[in-house]
């Protein structure tokens, strides 16, 4: 019989830590998943709502909007302001994934750094120093692993698996704007735009 409350603890330090993926500890996951409904109402106390998506293999924290005539509880979930170049970088791997999906049947997408410091280096200004450029890129893609949204494949540092909680953070609605966002990237790209970074 297995150790539930040794259980609850790590599924919940591991949820407080940032996003939890089946992948990375298939047994954390299936603990999660049986505890999932003792996890919820543990949450609910902290302000804090489970988002798990069991197709995709991952789950995170989010946290509770308050309700109307309801006073909003501290906040437990810091947000994140991502500055101009990790926005992009973020955009511009949602949008491929959309495009992945709706053109193949394969789960994975797979980038190769060349390819993301391509589709990044139509954003931003020229410069003759293509050096210090793609070392800015490595930065920003650094940033973006760090975050869960990319993946480094194993032995293969230049290779990186879009992530499928990319989804749940820039949704369809946040699309549906992205082709005036991509304008105002390559405004600010081109020096047209006060630089925001």
């Amino acid at each position: 019989m297995a150790d539930t409350s040794r259980d609850f603890s790590a599924v919940l330090v591991s949820l407080m830590k940032g996003v939890t993926f089946a992948e990375a500890d298939p047994p954390l996951w299936q603990a999660l998943l049986g505890l999932q409904a003792r996890v919820r109402d543990y949450l609910v106390v902290l302000g804090l709502d489970l988002i798990l998506d069991e197709a995709e293999g991952y789950a995170y924290l989010r946290q509770r909007p308050a309700t109307e005539g309801e006073q909003a509880p501290p906040r437990l979930i810091a947000r994140r302001q991502f500055g101009y170049h990790v926005s992009l970088l973020i955009a511009l791997l949602r949008k491929k994934l959309a495009e992945f999906d709706a053109a193949s049947g394969d789960a994975r997408l797979i980038l190769g750094r060349d390819d993301i410091v391509d589709m990044m280096r139509l954003f931003l200004p020229e410069t003759v120093n293509q050096a210090r450029l793609t070392d800015r890129i490595d930065q920003h893609i650094n940033r973006v692993v760090e975050m869960g949204f990319l993946r480094r494949l194993a032995g293969r540092d230049d290779q990186f698996e879009v992530r499928r909680i990319l989804k749940a953070f820039v949704d369809a609605q946040w699309l549906n704007d992205f082709e005036q966002r991509l304008a105002a990237y390559r405004a600010h790209g081109s020096g047209e735009a006060e630089d925001a970074a």
